[in-house]
């Protein structure tokens, strides 16, 4: 029997709104760009058989652009729509994922009928703006990017932490790690500023997320950061970032 690991561990506070398909593109691009180099990502276009609109429960646009990449022994999709969520069913399948994603897709939204890689030569270059919804990928570049200037990062981890709203569940994602002086947690909407986790907190996720938070919360996950090393990767900033084993499942 598979895991399931097909669950949202980022949902932003609510709906990004009607955004132009080439808004889409850009978003993804500035969230591969926040990724650098060291894993595996690459931006996909889908269209979608059932897009959002009046006569329709669907949360996408009719065309889609995503990114899809590696971390921690899965693949995860980012749109701007809702932020980041698991795509891979199963562990140990990457390299079966990576060449063919499309049945994944349908795991996400049902209406998502074709898909493609977009070619390089139109993926926009040059500074752009901040993406929405991508707190889940912004802590993982605050962790790489702290480890690549000296910064003492052990164990990090994703801490996602979810609230119950009349809206349904939303969640938020922020980077805890432990700087060899006590558990430090940064949150890419804050600047990054780090903020020090009181060590009476101990190994609470519950209470630490509601400290982070400012209240209560309906649920935490943590998931550890790293990224498979492969022959020809560009970069070895990842070889900085501990990898811990696998969870098991």
């Amino acid at each position: 029997m598979r895991t399931l690991l097909l669950m949202i561990v980022l949902a932003a506070a609510g709906p990004a709104g009607a955004r132009a398909p080439e808004q889409g593109l850009g978003d993804a691009a500035s969230a591969r760009s926040l990724l650098g180099a060291g894993p595996w990502a690459r931006i996909v276009r889908i269209e979608n058989s059932n897009p959002s609109g009046f006569f329709s429960r669907g949360s996408y646009p009719k065309v889609v652009y995503g990114l899809v990449f590696e971390m921690s022994g899965i693949l995860w999709f980012y749109t701007d729509t809702d932020g980041t969520q698991s795509l891979s069913l199963t562990r140990g399948t990457v390299g079966r994922d990576e060449r063919d994603p499309g049945p994944l897709f349908l795991g996400v939204e049902k209406g998502f009928r074709a898909w493609s890689w977009v070619d390089e030569s139109r993926v926009p270059r040059g500074p752009s703006g901040r993406p929405p919804n991508a707190c889940f990928i912004e802590s993982v570049a605050e962790a790489v990017r702290r480890a690549a200037v000296g910064t003492r990062v052990l164990s990090p981890e994703l801490l996602s932490y979810y609230v119950d709203t009349p809206h349904g569940r939303v969640g938020h994602t922020v980077l805890i790690y432990d700087s060899g002086s006590g558990l430090v947690a940064v949150d890419g909407e804050s600047a990054g500023r780090p903020v020090r986790i009181p060590a009476g907190l101990g190994a609470d996720l519950r209470a630490i997320s509601a400290f982070l938070r400012g209240g209560p919360v309906s649920a935490v996950r943590t998931l550890p950061i790293f990224c498979e090393r492969r022959p020809g990767a560009r970069g070895d900033q990842w070889a900085a970032l501990p990898a811990p084993p696998l969870p098991q499942g």
